[in-house]
């Protein structure tokens, strides 16, 4: 899968420096994957959930919430949000 909007995760983490490298992480995981549908996400991703039509990714734990929309008929996962949990919790992200 192609990751779109990657800048967004790194301008998370030069604030969150704790993230940096799971978030790494994950999308060097994202980039080997090729996936057709969410259930195959939850194969590689088995906290991954689905809200709404995005895919929310637990990152490091339950500390970050990475919040995408997939494309799996062109291979493609946009970068949607990147958040705290307590960001995540407050759902101003949802809209």
């Amino acid at each position: 899968m192609q990751v779109i909007h990657w800048g967004r995760a790194r301008q998370f983490f030069q604030r969150h420096k704790a993230a940096e490298a799971p978030l790494k992480q994950w999308k060097t995981a994202v980039q080997a994957a090729e996936w057709k549908n969410f259930p195959d996400v939850r194969r590689t991703f088995n906290t991954a959930d689905w809200v709404d039509g995005k895919i929310v990714f637990d990152i490091k734990g339950n500390d970050y919430r990475l919040v995408t929309i997939a494309q799996f008929e062109n291979g493609k996962l946009h970068i949607r949000h990147v958040l705290t949990h307590e960001e995540y919790d407050e759902g101003d992200w949802d809209s």
